[in-house]
């Protein structure tokens, strides 16, 4: 289990992160799309609407809409599994592995600034507000 302080420090890495996506051009995910990018991302294999449900522990329904969204932003998309025309598999895209790349780089940042403030530069600039 992580310390008070390494939880204090993912937390800030969290914040920071979120915030560098909220406020770069690009599109805003919600926190259910990201688990989902995610989870297509960096899980190999091949990914379904019911095992993404399964995985994620939320409604088929909910990772349909999630998956709406990336098919729209060019971040995944859906293709007919030829082994079963029943199945749909979730494809990664080249605008998605820029995506995780540009996420990858924003959280690099975003560790290496708590590395250097601490959590308890984050709990000052808070208290000074």
């Amino acid at each position: 289990m992580a310390s008070p302080s390494t939880a204090d420090q993912l937390v800030g890495i969290l914040r920071e992160t979120v915030v560098a996506l909220v406020r770069r051009d690009g599109p805003d995910l919600s926190a259910r799309q990201l688990g989902v990018f995610l989870t297509c991302y960096l899980q190999d294999g091949g990914h379904t609407v019911r095992g993404l449900a399964a995985e994620l522990d939320v409604s088929k329904p909910a990772i349909t809409r999630a998956l709406d969204r990336l098919g729209e932003l060019d971040l995944a998309r859906r293709k007919v599994d030829p082994a079963d025309r029943r199945s749909v598999l979730v494809q990664r895209t080249l605008k998605g592995a820029a995506f995780l790349r540009d996420l990858r780089a924003i959280m690099v940042e975003a560790a290496s600034h708590a590395r250097r403030n601490g959590h308890h530069g984050e709990s000052r600039r808070a208290a000074n507000g």
